[in-house]
């Protein structure tokens, strides 16, 4: 079996799996587990460099007329045929996450090997471990792929008895913060889970950006920054786009202390099996509840003043 992954999300299914060693090839975003992916060939670039730009440039940039339609990552099609792989896989949900699924199905069929495509679609967290066990069946492994998907489900059922009859505070999860962009799709779910009350977002809702008055009017009394790709370090250092906004000293969460920068691209913005993860981590961050292993600051941490 010859895997290429065009979604670090489905990366991460094949090392949940066990299938790191069949994993071919891989996205530049691709970077778990930390160790077993560096020496997979890499099948594609992007389109901008983050690194160099502000929120607003990135923004601006994704969702400007120049990527309407189109993907902002390009795939390498010479280095995939070389590659030869039995399995690709991809996913139609977000152009902005990775290479179009247009871009894939056109390179495929252009290969000799007949590699099949299995898109990913998944958009609450049922759906998200449903894709655990499709994967398994997919890749030949149906019996790794239903124990892996069991156990997720019994740790993010560990999740919801640690928190159940406890307050649920209200809670606006941040996954963009120029323009400010609540965090859909199974985000709610994981807050739910974790003992919170979403706002912002339905669990499943594709979301757009929303301005500060919505948010302020919340009043949210929990604020999770999790931007999409970005670090928590990169978060902190664009703290001032918050901390200036008229009212944000006012806000409930603020004047005690609950807004917390976590690891987004980790445990919140992919839709893979580390979402479980991000419900143990909010559990603690709501209610101060250890669901799963210890909560370290690189997962978790108060915003700085």
């Amino acid at each position: 079996m010859r895997i290429v992954s065009l979604l670090p999300a489905a990366t991460d299914i094949v090392a949940e799996l066990g299938l790191t060693g069949a994993l071919v090839g891989r996205t530049h975003e691709c970077d778990w587990p930390p160790g077993a992916v560096e020496g997979t060939p890499v099948v594609t670039s992007a389109g901008f460099d983050a690194d160099r730009m502000s929120s607003r440039e990135i923004s601006e940039a994704v969702g400007g007329a120049e990527h309407a339609g189109s993907s902002l990552y390009a795939l390498d099609t010479a280095k995939l045929a070389d590659l030869a792989p039995d399995v690709v896989l991809t996913q139609e949900l977000c152009e902005v996450c990775a290479v179009s699924y247009s871009t894939v199905a056109g390179a495929v069929r252009s290969l000799e090997s007949g590699p099949t495509v299995l898109s990913l679609e998944p958009r609450t967290l049922t759906d998200v471990l449903d894709c655990v066990e499709r994967v398994g069946a997919e890749l030949g492994v149906p019996l790794e792929g239903s124990r892996r998907t069991a156990a997720l489900r019994a740790r993010l059922e560990r999740v919801r008895k640690s928190v159940a009859g406890l307050p649920r505070p209200r809670v606006a999860a941040i996954e963009w913060l120029d323009p400010l962009w609540p965090a859909g799709h199974w985000v709610p779910e994981q807050i739910r889970a974790a003992g919170g009350e979403p706002l912002l977002a339905e669990p499943g809702e594709h979301t757009e950006p929303v301005d500060w008055e919505t948010v302020r009017s919340a009043q949210p009394e929990v604020v999770l920054l999790m931007p999409c790709g970005l670090s928590p370090e990169r978060t902190e250092e664009e703290r001032e786009l918050l901390t200036r906004l008229p009212g944000w000293a006012e806000l409930p969460a603020v004047r005690t202390g609950q807004v917390w920068v976590l690891d987004g691209p980790a445990h919140f913005n992919r839709p893979g099996p580390r979402v479980v993860r991000g419900a143990e981590i909010l559990a603690h961050v709501l209610h101060g509840v250890t669901a799963g292993d210890e909560i370290n600051p690189a997962e978790a941490r108060r915003l700085a003043p």
